[in-house]
C-alpha cells in the first residue's frame, strides 16, 4: 500500500497517475474528494482530512509500505518551521507508530549550504523530523519548478515575465511532472535502504534573460524579463493573505537563491531531468498563455 499527502496538486497529481497505471495499491489523503477525478476515487482507497491531522494519519498509514510526504506551506503560519516541521509531526510520528518502512521526502537543494532561505530551511529541518523515525528515507532536494510561471500567463500572453532575480543570474529550473516520475520510481522500488538527500537539478539551468528569450520565440511575440521588487512582492502577499512571516520567508529564499543556494550542486547526466523549459514552454505554457488571452 503507497499513501499518497497532497494528491490534488502540482505534483500529487501526476504522481498518483504514474501510480495508478502501475496498478498499485493506492490509498490517498485529501481535505476534498470531490476535487480528484472521477476515475481516480474510483480506483485509489481515499482518506478524507488533513494530513496534518493524527487521527486522518492513523487511518491512513494502518498497513503503508511506502509514503509519499509533501507538506504545502500554510501562508498563515507564524513561521515557516511552524508550516512545514509543527505541521509534518503527526506524519512522522505516524511513521513509527504504523512501522511504515519507507518514506519519500519532497525537499529543497541546499542542505548544508549555511545559508538561512526561510521555506528552504524548514523544509531542510523537516527532511531531519522525518529521519529521526528511523524509516528509510529519500529527500528529494528540488530546484524552483518550471509549472510556477503558468501563474504568469496572462503577464507572459502581454509580454512581460516578472520576477525578482537579477536578468543574468541562471539557476536550475524543474517540471514538476520529472519530480513525480522519480517519486514514483522511489515509491515503486522495494530494495532501497538507508536515509539519503537526492539532490536534482531539473532538465537546464536558466536566468530569466534566457526564458523570455525562449518564451519569446515559442510564443512567436516578444517577452520582456521585467525584475522586481522584493518589498512590493511582500507587501503584495500580506494583501493576499499571508502572515507577515511567511511573506517574509518568501523574500529569504529568494534572497537565499541569488546567493546560490540552489547552484551549489554540479549538475552530472544522473542529476539531470529529461523536460527542458524549451518543450515545458511548448507544451504547457503556451496553451495556457492562449487559454487565458481568451
Amino acid at each position: 500500500m503507497i499513501v499518497v499527502t497532497a494528491p490534488t496538486g502540482q505534483i500529487g497529481s501526476k504522481l498518483v497517475a504514474t501510480l495508478l497505471q502501475r496498478r498499485e495499491p493506492l490509498r490517498l489523503v485529501v481535505r476534498d474528494p470531490g476535487k480528484l477525478p472521477a476515475g481516480v476515487r474510483d480506483r485509489a482507497e481515499i482518506v478524507v482530512g488533513s494530513h496534518r491531522d493524527r487521527d486522518v494519519l492513523d487511518l491512513a498509514l494502518e498497513g503503508a509500505g511506502a509514503l509519499f510526504w509533501l507538506m504545502p506551506a500554510d501562508a498563515t503560519a507564524s513561521s515557516p518551521y511552524e508550516a512545514y516541521v509543527s505541521a509534518s509531526i503527526p506524519g512522522a510520528d505516524a511513521v513509527v507508530r504504523h512501522a511504515v518502512p519507507r518514506v519519500v521526502v519532497v525537499s529543497a537543494l541546499g542542505r548544508g549550504s549555511g545559508i538561512y532561505a526561510g521555506h528552504v530551511s524548514a523544509s531542510h529541518a523537516m527532511e531531519d523530523l522525518f529521519r529521526s523515525t528511523g524509516a528509510h528515507l529519500r529527500a528529494l532536494a528540488l530546484p524552483a519548478f518550471m509549472d510556477n510561471f503558468l501563474r504568469q500567463a496572462a503577464g507572459i500572453g502581454a509580454g512581460v515575465l516578472s520576477g525578482t532575480l537579477p536578468a543574468g543570474f541562471a539557476t536550475p529550473w524543474i517540471a514538476t511532472e520529472d519530480i513525480a516520475a522519480l517519486a514514483a520510481g522511489y515509491l515503486l522500488d522495494r530494495a532501497w535502504t538507508g536515509q539519503d538527500t537526492v539532490d536534482v537539478l531539473g532538465g537546464e539551468d536558466l536566468s530569466h534573460h534566457d526564458i523570455a528569450e525562449i518564451l519569446t520565440d515559442v510564443l512567436g511575440a516578444p517577452v520582456a524579463y521585467r525584475p522586481g521588487d522584493r518589498a512590493a512582492v511582500e507587501r503584495f502577499l500580506v494583501g493576499r493573505g499571508f502572515s507577515e512571516a511567511m511573506a517574509r520567508s518568501v523574500t529569504d529564499m529568494d534572497v537565499a537563491g541569488e546567493r546560490g543556494i540552489n547552484n551549489g550542486t554540479p549538475r552530472t547526466a544522473g542529476n539531470t531531468t529529461p523536460t527542458t523549459f524549451r518543450e515545458f514552454a511548448v507544451e504547457v505554457i503556451k496553451p495556457a498563455v492562449v487559454a487565458a488571452g481568451r
